[in-house]
């Protein structure tokens, strides 16, 4: 689009400039021939008053030489009565051109060698026509239209080259709104939720920026209900499964209590299933921008509240520390909510009952860190346990505890870590970014390299 837009700019603009060039061109041309023969006019009506009272060759020689140009001028002047014919100065046209204007009375031009000849007629006293000759060479014809016609084509080359200038500019204002939108189209379907359009361009350009946006923002919105969804089924069918296998533990021995035990765990496995392919391919989406995220001390307190009851019937020991002031951080509050329902979770599900554990929000200046340690065994193999994440899950294990966590924390460019807690289990550090440098290693308990022990797995 933008190279034709220059080719049209230049077409028109050369034909434009053609257009107008060339007469005006031919203009000039006429106008410095206009005004050579102008002079020689002038040259001509100086000698014709002398002419008209003398025939004196000595007088005539004197006007001839007053007039400014004796060798472009002369004075042909015929015999009468016993005077013989007088020519002065040089003659260069002939005698049939001479003998032509004193027989149609008229002024004339013939061509000669070298230029033109003007041939003005004066009537004598005597009633003969005496003839006035003037030069005009051809240098003094063309005198100042090659400069004209040097001007006129630089103009029109400069008006070629800038109306390239501005068909460029304008190209580019018209294509770089298109190469946009088409680069967001791309980045929309590649799974890039994040992508939009600046709004700016030519009008129609504009318009469909505008729609291009309005549909991401749709996209977005009904993946972000999808993913609440997702939430909501973990949330509700988890929980109390987690409860229902924790019942169905104490019914004791019996095939009544076997075939409970069975059918919970047949239905975690499938719920597990479900979980999976609602989550998995998710796509990428935007970092949330200014002002974006939620207070995760609130958010702590609330999910601490929700597990303190279950807790509670298990003689469980709880400890929540760091949660009395707002920690603001770059993510969405059903995100944490659904990384810490999963931590917790596991809790419930890999130790045995009556085991403590402890929730902590560290708060620093680029980065807020939430460890989630128990008193249970450990987890035996951390890298394997974060791979599971990945989509390597095995039967009874979807993977996606951990995996929920990590892509919250990479989301902000941080990580998460699998360590020993100072309850002797597992502590699992969540690390957020606050900014966008990379986050700093300083010393926290359970940030090296985790200690394997015990035998538990985590998902």
């Amino acid at each position: 689009m933008r190279w034709a837009l220059v080719k049209v700019c230049v077409a028109v603009t050369a034909m434009v400039v053609v257009a107008f060039a060339v007469p005006l061109g031919l203009v000039i041309r006429e106008m410095a021939r206009d005004r050579a023969f102008s002079n020689a006019e002038r040259q001509a009506a100086a000698v014709a008053p002398a002419l008209s009272i003398t025939t004196d060759r000595d007088q005539l020689e004197r006007v001839v030489a007053s007039a400014g140009s004796d060798a472009g001028l002369a004075v042909h002047i015929p015999a009468s009565g016993g005077t013989s014919a007088v020519d002065l100065g040089r003659q260069r046209a002939t005698d049939t051109d001479i003998a032509a204007i004193r027989r149609l009375g008229r002024a004339s031009t013939t061509e000669v060698s070298g230029g033109s000849a003007l041939l003005q007629p004066v009537a004598l006293s005597s009633g003969e026509i005496a003839v006035v000759e003037v030069y005009v060479p051809e240098a003094e014809v063309s005198n100042g239209v090659g400069l004209a016609w040097a001007v006129l084509a630089g103009v029109g080359a400069v008006l070629v080259v800038g109306s390239v200038a501005v068909a460029d500019r304008l190209g580019v204002r018209m294509v770089r709104p298109a190469r946009r939108l088409v680069e967001g189209a791309r980045e929309l379907g590649e799974g890039k939720l994040g992508a939009r359009v600046p709004e700016e361009g030519p009008a129609e350009l504009r318009l469909a920026a505008v729609a291009f946006n309005s549909m991401a923002d749709q996209v977005v919105q009904l993946m972000a209900n999808e993913r609440e969804l997702a939430a909501d089924l973990s949330h509700r069918l988890r929980t109390p499964l987690t409860v229902l296998r924790l019942n169905a533990a104490s019914l004791g021995d019996g095939p009544a209590a076997e075939q409970t035990r069975a059918a919970v765990a047949q239905l975690e496995r499938e719920v597990d299933t479900i979980i999976r392919t609602a989550r998995e391919a998710k796509p990428q989406t935007a970092l949330p921008g200014p002002g974006a995220g939620c207070d995760a001390a609130e958010v702590v307190r609330e999910r601490m509240a929700f597990w303190s009851a279950l807790a509670e019937d298990e003689g469980r020991k709880v400890r929540l520390a760091g949660v009395e002031r707002p920690v603001r951080i770059p993510v969405a509050r059903a995100d944490l909510a659904a990384a810490l329902d999963a931590l917790l979770g596991n809790v419930f599900r890999h130790t045995p009952e009556g085991t403590a554990f402890a929730v902590d929000v560290h708060n620093g200046d680029d980065a807020v860190i939430v460890l989630v340690s128990d008193a249970g065994p450990g987890i035996t193999d951390p890298e394997a346990a974060m791979a599971r994440g990945r989509g390597s899950g095995n039967e009874g294990s979807t993977g996606l505890g951990l995996d929920i966590v990590r892509r919250l924390a990479e989301s902000t460019g941080g990580d998460v870590r699998i360590g020993s807690s100072v309850l002797g289990g597992t502590e699992i550090r969540i690390w957020l970014q606050l900014t966008d440098r990379p986050p700093t290693r300083r010393g926290h308990r359970g940030r090296g390299t985790p200690r394997r022990r015990g035998t538990a797995a985590r998902t």
